[in-house]
């Protein structure tokens, strides 16, 4: 009898060390063992500044957020370094989950609160401005309708992004402010590629999204998707207790907005 040859992967961690704000390393963590219950091997290689890379040889890539200094410090690295290879890759049906800071990095560009802008790769038509300083950050947690069901997480960023005549949501904001707090979308998604303010991380509370994740690499990589299915009751547990969270907090923003629009309209009475 002929054994199957065991499945693996290889995922590419960009900027590790300068991309990893709220906990976005454990999306590694989530997939390495979601990857290890199903007796796959995944491979995660840490690619850093200063160092080339041929991403037609990944399965999957990830890159987390960061602090305006730390998308500056990557910004020339990724565009002129990486860039070609990822947008390649991109364009190949490579899964690549893009979160906040390094969501930004993959639009057009990011204008920063000192009127800096960073270019972009062009992965996902949209562009992120800052609406300068003093302006309210979109901070909290947040929930999110998409076509595998709700995600849920926490966002907290300054800038605002805009989608363009291309772009596709990744969903639809249930409590939160998404993309820009107005249009009531939150982040985007091309091809594999899925751009994201969630942080949290989002992965572990999202397992669906995880296994869409590797599901999509397995089929580019081997042409079958199949997925034993995982005993997920603390991921679930968690899911629920983050999206009651993030509704309490709609509801308590619901009520604090009410009560500033009547105060407003007593001063204007008075």
């Amino acid at each position: 009898m002929t054994l199957d040859k065991p499945r693996s992967l290889l995922l590419a961690h960009l900027y590790p060390s300068l991309m990893n704000l709220y906990g976005d390393r454990g999306n590694i963590f989530c997939l390495r063992q979601r990857c290890e219950a199903r007796e796959i091997r995944l491979e995660v290689r840490e690619i850093g500044l200063n160092e080339p890379i041929d991403l037609d040889e990944f399965d999957l890539a990830i890159i987390g957020g960061g602090q305006d200094r730390e998308q500056a410090r990557i910004a020339i690295d990724l565009l002129r370094l990486k860039g070609p290879s990822l947008r390649r890759a991109v364009d190949a049906g490579l899964p690549l989950l893009a979160v906040c800071g390094g969501y930004q990095m993959m639009g057009h560009y990011y204008q920063a609160a000192n009127g800096h802008r960073l270019e972009g790769l062009g992965v996902f038509d949209l562009v992120t401005e800052s609406p300068g300083e003093g302006a309210t950050r979109c901070i909290g947690n947040v929930a999110v309708r998409w076509d595998g069901g709700d995600l849920v997480g926490f966002e907290n960023h300054g800038g605002r992004t805009y989608l363009g005549r291309e772009a596709v949501p990744l969903g639809t904001v249930l409590s939160g402010f998404g993309n820009n707090g107005v249009d009531g979308t939150e982040g985007c998604r091309r091809e594999h590629a899925f751009g994201t303010y969630l942080h949290g991380s989002l992965l572990p509370k999202n397992p669906e999204l995880a296994d869409h994740l590797l599901r999509l690499a397995l089929k580019r990589k081997y042409g079958s998707d199949d997925l034993a299915p995982l005993d997920d009751g603390r991921e679930t547990a968690a899911h629920a207790t983050a999206a009651a969270i993030a509704s309490a907090e709609a509801r308590a923003q619901g009520r604090r907005r009410r009560l500033d629009r009547l105060r407003a309209l007593l001063r204007r009475a008075g």
